[in-house]
């Protein structure tokens, strides 16, 4: 609850406690019978009457058998005349005992200061209301300039998910790197006497998702040092000066608790090259980064404090903030293999329940170029795929179609084809598949589908059973045949072409311009790459991109890259033609049935594909 509304519950509660006490006020918790004055002047003549006490215009009446009974007088007229008035004679009135007293209750003095009072003590609720909200805003002024980062294992504090090195699958040698740097904050003794220095900066370099944020987790826990979590955004507000005052907090805050952790999060966002800013070396940002590179320098040698950040992009970062005595220990982070995918799936199959078909391995074999994040939605997506069926326990099938939704998207069941298009996507797949089932160097067919899955029509799954760094020419050759291989089919096949082909013919242009550009494979420009990446440069006339050829190099890597596309296109061209009949029956197959797994497949093409 926010400052602005405890105080106005505040308000409200004494709102209610003053309206509660009027009540009782009002409303006395004794009260006595009240009658009417006809009854009392017929009580009067009747003689039941000892005495009446006037206060006010109330009537305290008391009765000859001892009981007391209450009732109002007329205002502004005298109880003797009112008497009188009701038939009352004047003898009965000679020997009624009336007597006269004045109004000292609450009622009688509570009543009129009311007025004066209830307002004014309003004023001075709304006004302390007021006040105290300033108060907050002026501290928390102060506070702007606080670190925003997060602490946890500081005083014995617990963290809700405890994370080890043994909660970390796969990463061997980025995890011994970092056994090394647990050790110094258990034991800094030992490697200070030595005469040696821990790095004091650590950065994690990886892919989205491959678990930089969750090793970082598994140091401090491992350590048990206090561990301060910031994202570098978090540093940026739109007051100057704000960053670097946060960085020199954070840091203070840091070497106060003694041995600790500083983890820095998306670095690049403060860390970015200096210099190229259309605001000038005042810009905030590098203020930022200023700042960091004078504390990491600021730190004594006997220092316990260790800065360890993560980034996906290591190549945009400040040159001097990669230096030794800074971030000095550069820890490369990969997307886990076949066996660390396993392990992987294991953990994250922990609480749900399996069934006994189900096969991590197979799993992990279909899932190259998954992150640890993927892996971990992958059996996310699988326990609902379960749950949405009502059953028990989560199969291979669940785990199989979650591949498909993790990488395409979910199935567009609205999306419903016409008979014509059906049977153009028919075609267009299995133009891929069976270009790709008889060529050499690619990878094998897993399934074939014309189901809808985010922006595809359609799509062939090609996955390799083993993971592989390295790929050859021939590699990337068969792989443009296999692109243009629906293209070609629809052309073959409706002597037309569709934009169903758009996305391939992209990539088809991007693999076979970067074999021209980037990795020096064609064969009249040679072993020589021109620029693989886009540099930026400043111009008097603002920023342009820079390209470090001639004109007419560029017009040879246009038409080295038109030569390796016609090639590709003429390939699949040759297999599709002399594979008609085998097209066709793919492809009706697919119209009926909508989906080819690999064995049906294979079948269908005559031979078992090749493994990886």
């Amino acid at each position: 609850m926010t400052s602005l509304a405890k105080n106005f519950a505040i308000g409200i509660l004494v709102l209610l406690l003053i309206s509660f006490s009027f009540a009782l006020l009002a409303n006395p918790l004794e009260k006595k019978t009240e009658i009417s004055l006809s009854e009392v002047a017929k009580d009067v003549k009747e003689g039941k009457v000892e005495k009446i006490t006037v206060i006010g215009d109330e009537l305290l009446i008391s009765l000859k058998d001892a009981s007391q009974i209450a009732s109002k007088k007329e205002t502004e007229t005298s109880l003797s005349q009112t008497l009188l008035n009701y038939g009352v004679n004047s003898e009965a009135l000679t020997s009624l005992t009336i007597e006269q007293k004045e109004d000292t209750g609450l009622g009688s003095w509570l009543g009129p200061l009311s007025l004066t009072i209830l307002p004014l003590l309003l004023f001075l609720v709304f006004f302390f209301m007021i006040f105290r909200q300033a108060r907050a805003g002026v501290g928390q002024a102060f506070d702007f300039t606080k670190t925003r980062a997060r602490l946890f294992g500081a005083d014995g504090q617990t963290v809700k998910e405890r994370v080890t090195f043994k909660d970390v699958a796969g990463l061997k040698e980025a995890k011994e790197e970092l056994v090394e740097v647990v050790d110094f904050l258990k034991n800094p003794k030992k490697y200070l006497d030595m005469g040696a220095s821990i790095p004091r900066g650590v950065l994690l370099v990886g892919p989205p998702g491959c678990g930089k944020t969750l090793l970082a987790r598994a140091v401090a826990s491992e350590a048990g040092v206090p561990f301060f979590s910031a994202s570098g955004s978090e540093f940026i507000e739109l007051f100057v000066g704000v960053g670097s005052s946060r960085v020199r907090d954070l840091f203070a805050t840091a070497k106060k608790a003694g041995r600790s952790i500083i983890f820095v999060d998306e670095l690049d966002a403060i860390g970015r090259v200096r210099g190229f800013g259309f605001s000038g070396g005042h810009e905030e940002r590098e203020q930022t980064l200023n700042q960091i590179l004078v504390e990491m320098d600021g730190f004594d040698r006997d220092s316990t404090v260790i800065v360890c950040a993560a980034t996906n992009r290591p190549d945009v970062l400040d040159p001097a903030l990669l230096r030794p005595g800074r971030f000095d220990r550069r820890i490369v982070l990969d997307l886990p293999d076949v066996n660390d995918r396993k392990e992987i799936l294991e953990i994250h199959a922990k609480g749900k329940p399996l069934a006994q078909n189900v096969h991590l391995r197979e799993v992990a074999e279909r899932t190259p170029g998954f992150s640890g994040a993927d892996l971990a939605n992958l059996m996310n997506e699988a326990a609902l795929f379960a749950a949405r069926r009502n059953k028990t326990q989560i199969a291979q099938t669940e785990l199989l179609e979650s591949i498909d939704k993790v990488l395409l998207g979910p199935e567009r069941k609205s999306h419903v084809l016409s008979k014509k298009e059906k049977e153009i996507t028919a075609y267009h797949e299995a133009g891929h598949a069976l270009v790709s089932a008889s060529l050499s160097h690619t990878d094998p067919v897993r399934k074939i589908s014309i189901i809808s899955r985010g922006r595809a029509g359609g799509y062939t799954l090609k996955l390799p059973t083993e993971d592989r760094h390295l790929k050859s020419r021939a590699e990337f050759l068969d792989e443009l045949s296999v692109l243009l291989g629906g293209y070609v089919a629809e052309k073959l096949t409706f002597k037309d072409v569709t934009t169903g082909a758009a996305n391939d013919l992209q990539k088809a242009s991007e693999v076979a311009r970067a074999l021209v550009k980037e990795f020096g494979m064609s064969e009249k420009l040679g072993p020589v790459t021109f620029g693989g990446e886009e540099k930026y440069e400043m111009f008097p006339q603002g920023p342009g991109v820079v390209q470090e050829y001639s004109d007419s190099i560029a017009l040879e890597i246009d038409r080295e890259v038109s030569k390796l596309i016609e090639s590709a296109r003429k390939t699949a061209e040759r297999i599709l033609k002399a594979k008609k009949n085998t097209l066709a029956k793919i492809a009706k197959i697919l119209i009926e049935k909508e989906t080819i797994e690999q064995e049906e497949f294979e079948k269908i093409v005559g031979k078992k594909q090749r493994k990886g």
